[in-house]
């Protein structure tokens, strides 16, 4: 039986009894048509009081199921009400106690979410404010104000790194080098700062200076750089023609702009006579997963160029039709610096086994990740996927071994105004034994 039922039970039995009995007794006309007057309106009455005993429940039952809507949680959710307690006990205690100026409310609310992601203990995975949002993707497009340098995550100490610096950049003028380790930036330490946080501390307007502290391998102390700020404007492909007859590609990063750019780069490099290249992928920390296949597209064979996996098992590839297939000797340089997109391409030229690569073991980055925005601006990044080379290696916590084991020089190299790079003189060595 069902409560309408049940209300409806109780309304006809409240009748008083003396009415009831009643309306069985006489058999008149008047007492006919009184008994009738009397019957419809209180069958009136009662379908009246039935339909607004309906509509309060209706009510009453569309209230509780929206508060059980606001307070109801998903089943194995690490959000409950207790946690909701905790955190609203929490902001009254910094409220109460905290001695400093408090943090404003969405300060506090992007803290909450940051320190959700911190807790999966990838140091990939993070979110972004919508002001971070909008300085990552300005920073894709190639254009930001800072100190020109690329910057990554150290995973043995946990610091943010320079992986390379910019040609003519303040970084290079003031003497940062790969593998710098940033311990504070303006006095502040970096150590448990994702790596967008301590990006956005380098970064900021024009003309404005900061103050790196970097510990640097070989030196006793720690070293201290002030740097001014410019607009750099980043140029992630650059091409040099050398001996006329060998192009030297360097790709910084694999951004959105990265495609046209290196599309230009072999464009005029045929058009220049090439007869072999060098494509320089030394200290890129990686990129879009969209930018390097393209760009691989313009060089691989037909075939498999990455495929990526998800929790569930499920295979996505990615592939070449190998109609743009380079059709001269390949030499890549990579180092411990070469992350991410950059083994996605060094992993297909080794597997399909159309270059030979130079230098040494890559940082082994195999996992792939996705930036989800929300409706408020804001995002989170998410590793989503782990990927593979054509052949089925995933290089992930690994890296990729080069077919000729060189180290670089760096005593020489920063000791002499010339710069000799004895990689990249490897790298030519090796390229013109394969144009013979």
């Amino acid at each position: 039986m069902d409560e309408n039922e049940t209300y409806f039970d109780y309304i006809s039995q409240s009748q008083p009894p003396a009415q009831q009995a009643g309306s069985e007794k006489g058999s008149g006309k008047g007492i006919f048509f009184a008994g009738l007057i009397a019957g419809l309106s209180g069958a009136l009455l009662i379908m009246a009081i039935c339909y607004l005993g309906v509509k309060i429940q209706n009510v009453a039952e569309s209230r509780n199921a929206e508060q059980e809507e606001v307070t109801s949680f998903e089943e194995g959710s690490a959000i409950d009400a207790s946690v909701v307690k905790k955190l609203q006990a929490l902001e009254n205690t910094i409220n109460k106690y905290y001695y400093f100026e408090e943090a404003e409310n969405d300060e506090l609310q992007d803290g909450i979410y940051k320190g959700m992601l911190q807790a999966l203990g990838d140091p990939y995975s993070e979110y972004y404010s919508a002001e971070e949002l909008n300085d990552l993707m300005e920073q894709t497009e190639g254009i930001y104000y800072g100190i020109g340098a690329y910057v990554s995550l150290d995973t043995v100490t946990g610091l943010p790194k320079i992986s390379s610096t910019m040609v003519g950049s303040p970084a290079e003028a003031a003497d940062l080098r790969a593998n710098d380790l940033i311990y504070e930036v303006d006095g502040t330490s970096t150590y448990g700062l994702t790596l967008t946080e301590a990006v956005s501390m380098i970064k900021g307007p024009e003309d404005t200076d900061v103050t790196l502290t970097i510990i640097r391998e070989g030196e006793k102390e720690q070293l201290e750089f002030t740097i001014t700020r410019k607009r750099v404007e980043a140029p992630t492909v650059n091409l040099t023609m050398m001996d006329e007859t060998i192009a030297y590609i360097q790709i910084t990063e694999f951004d959105e702009v990265s495609v046209d750019q290196f599309a230009d780069a072999l464009a005029t490099a045929r058009g220049s006579g090439m007869q072999g290249m060098i494509l320089d992928l030394r200290g890129n920390p990686g990129g879009s997963l969209n930018a390097v296949t393209e760009m691989a597209r313009m060089i691989l064979p037909e075939g498999l160029i990455v495929y990526t996996e998800d929790k569930s098992g499920k295979r996505s590839e990615y592939t070449c039709d190998g109609k743009r297939q380079l059709e001269v000797p390949l030499v890549v340089l990579v180092d411990s610096n070469s992350a991410s997109a950059s083994e996605i391409m060094a992993g297909a030229i080794k597997d399909y086994g159309i270059g030979t690569l130079v230098g040494t073991t890559t940082f082994g980055k195999g996992i792939v990740q996705q930036i989800m925005p929300f409706r408020d601006g804001s995002a989170v990044k998410l590793t989503i996927s782990a990927y593979y080379t054509p052949n089925g290696n995933n290089i992930h916590g690994i890296g990729i071994e080069p077919d000729v084991e060189c180290e670089f020089d760096a005593e020489a190299y920063y000791g002499s105004e010339e710069h000799p790079d004895n990689q990249l003189e490897k790298a030519k060595e090796v390229l013109l034994e394969k144009m013979k």
